[in-house]
Formats: structure tokens, sequence, C-alpha cells
């Protein structure tokens, strides 16, 4: 079973290597697919973003995460971590940088990619570097009143107390420390509610992390990089957002 299409069946963590044509080390991009902690959707939001910042000269990593009833937090936060401290301890066999990395994530790979880039879980909690530039496509933020509720069953269980629902809440995580976000999403989204990136938006405002949101009239739910519509943009943006706050260049 290849690891573009197993993200129906195969639940184990995983971790697939794009390099960029060319010589010398580059920073590079951890993406986490989205799929609502049921599934990992990497055919649409994993392999064409890589393929995509290869063509400009960049590295990437698409993250396969525990679904389903393996979601349990921590158990993807887990996997997110173990992902990125392979690819640090091993940075000269892949030819990436250290410094500079960026992290993506698509609606509930969001929600995975932003907890996970808070101080107080990776930088406290796993004892890694924060990402330089974090990614978000229409992302789950909330686990309140107007989260994605099939996420939120799956990372959290049926019964979550509150101090758990707090706790998973992207928003209830950003601080001063946070990394600099790139995040975009649709007024029509008809599965994420749009307003998870006015609340994501709101709270780095709060504590004056760089932050560029771009909402748009039109775009459907799991467009991935939107190719031929309103909304595809975002990607160009997105790397541009992050090339501002690479520490090293190739």
């Amino acid at each position: 079973m290849s690891f573009l299409k197993d993200y129906f069946t195969v639940n184990a963590y995983g971790l697939k290597f794009y390099k960029a044509d060319g010589d010398g080390k580059k920073p590079f991009a951890l993406i986490c697919p989205g799929g609502g902690y049921a599934m990992v959707s990497s055919h649409n939001e994993g392999e064409p973003f890589a393929k995509k910042l290869n063509s400009l000269g960049y590295n990437a990593f698409v993250l396969r995460y525990r679904v389903r009833e393996q979601a349990k937090c921590p158990a993807p936060l887990d996997d997110a971590a173990r992902a990125l401290k392979h690819i640090l301890d091993n940075a000269e066999e892949y030819g990436v940088l250290k410094d500079g990395y960026s992290l993506w994530g698509s609606s509930a790979g969001g929600h995975l990619a932003a907890l996970f880039a808070s101080e107080r879980i990776c930088k406290n909690t796993y004892k890694l570097p924060q990402p330089s530039a974090l990614v978000l496509i229409y992302p789950v933020i909330t686990m309140g009143e107007l989260t994605h509720e099939d996420s939120k069953n799956n990372f959290l269980g049926r019964n979550p107390l509150p101090e758990e629902i707090k706790a998973a809440s992207v928003e209830e995580n950003v601080n001063a420390s946070y990394p600099p976000t790139f995040l975009w999403n649709s007024k029509e989204d008809d599965c994420v509610h749009p307003d998870n990136g006015l609340i994501m938006k709101n709270a780095l405002d709060k504590f004056g992390v760089d932050c560029r949101f771009m909402q748009f009239e039109k775009g459907a739910h799991g467009a991935g990089l939107g190719t031929g519509t309103e909304c595809e943009p975002w990607f160009d943006e997105a790397v541009a957002f992050w090339k501002e706050h690479v520490i090293h260049e190739a």
C-alpha cells in the first residue's frame, strides 16, 4: 500500500521525504495533512504541497500521524514531535537546515500543527525548537463552541473535561512566543466554521504575533492548492511569508 493511498486504511506513524533538486542545505517544511483526525488526506494536502515546495527549492516532509481510535491526545502530537526530532537528528543526511523550518497544517492537521507549534507543547513538553513560521490552511482552531465536532471527538473523546477542551484549543495556547503565522480559509467553508480563522487571528493580535490572515469569499474545504479557484494565490503568499521569517537561506 503506497503512502499516498493509505489515508483510509493504514493507521500508524509515517514520514515521507520530498527532496528539492540542487545542492546545498535548504530550509524544510513539515506538512500535516487534514482529515478530521479520522484519516490523513495526503493526496490533496500533503504531496501536492511538498512537490510545489520542491519546485521552489525547498525540501519537504509529509507526516502521517495516528488517527481514528488512536487519535486521542497526545498521540498525534507525539507523532509530530517524533517526525521533527528525526528530521533534526538526521539533518546532514537529508541536506536540510535545522534553523528556519516551517510547519504546515490543513483542517484537523492545522489544529495539530498549530497546537504543536505552541511554546507549551513544542518547546516545553517536547524540548524541540518552534517553527520559524506556521502555515495553516482552513484550520480547526478551537475545541470550544465553534469546533469541528468530529475532530474534537477523535482528539479528545466524547466527553472531555472543560480543562481538556481549554488545553486543546489553540487560541488558549498562544502567547508572545508563538511563531509567526500565515492562515487562510473561505467564508463559504461548510465543514470547519470560518470563524476559526478569526479566533486565531484575534489571539495572535492580542500578543503582537506577526500574522497574515487571508479569508476568501469562495473556496471549498479540502481545496488544497486551490488551483484555478479564487483561493489559488494563498500558496505563493504563504511561501513569501515563510521567507520573511527564515533564519538561514540556502
